[in-house]
């Protein structure tokens, strides 16, 4: 039997798809394991107390841009660099996406640049279409999940590793103090 688990990503970023905030489940079977996505689309519609209460919830990002709109692309940066901010000191796991690639004959933002932004950022980049489906949507948020589940797996070993260690200093104390 698979096991579950329950990530929560959220879509940020001026794409120009939805006009109000929703909020999705869905439920798929990613790598054997059956995973419940709760996905909030903010749809650039959130003010910046709004936004750091998203940030906060959210484990994985979408962050998303229209290519047909060099500006929404611009306040990609700015938008992870207040990621980092608000969830640091963990590294925060993000996929970028150029949305609206039907629409390349409107392109402002080239392939090459989303590319180049996602290297700068250290994280996967994908171009799709909202519209149309083109450019296979439901991979970018398997994607998400898979590496949300890496992220997990590595911040529990590395407490567990720690609070081992904090036994082990707590028992040599313990030891330290009978033995004198």
């Amino acid at each position: 039997m698979a096991k579950s688990a329950e990530v929560k990503l959220a879509i940020f970023g001026r794409a120009g798809v939805g006009k109000s905030e929703s909020t999705y489940r869905h439920q798929a079977t990613i790598d054997d394991e059956v995973v419940s996505m709760e996905i909030l689309d903010t749809a650039g519609q959130e003010d910046a107390i709004q936004r750091e209460g998203h940030m906060r919830w959210g484990e994985g990002f979408v962050l998303v841009y229209d290519i047909t709109d060099r500006g929404s692309f611009e306040e990609v940066l700015p938008l992870k660099n207040i990621l980092d901010e608000i969830k640091k000191p963990k590294n925060v796991t993000l996929i970028l996406v150029g949305n609206k690639a039907d629409l390349d004959h409107s392109r402002q933002v080239s392939t090459e640049e989303g590319e180049k932004l996602a290297t700068e950022l250290a994280c996967a980049f994908y171009e799709c279409s909202a519209c149309t489906g083109e450019g296979n949507i439901t991979e970018i948020f398997y994607e998400l999940c898979r590496e949300v589940r890496r992220r997990r797996m590595v911040q529990g070993k590395t407490r567990r590793r720690s609070s081992t260690t904090h036994v082990k200093q707590a028992i040599n104390k313990m030891l330290t103090k009978i033995s004198s």
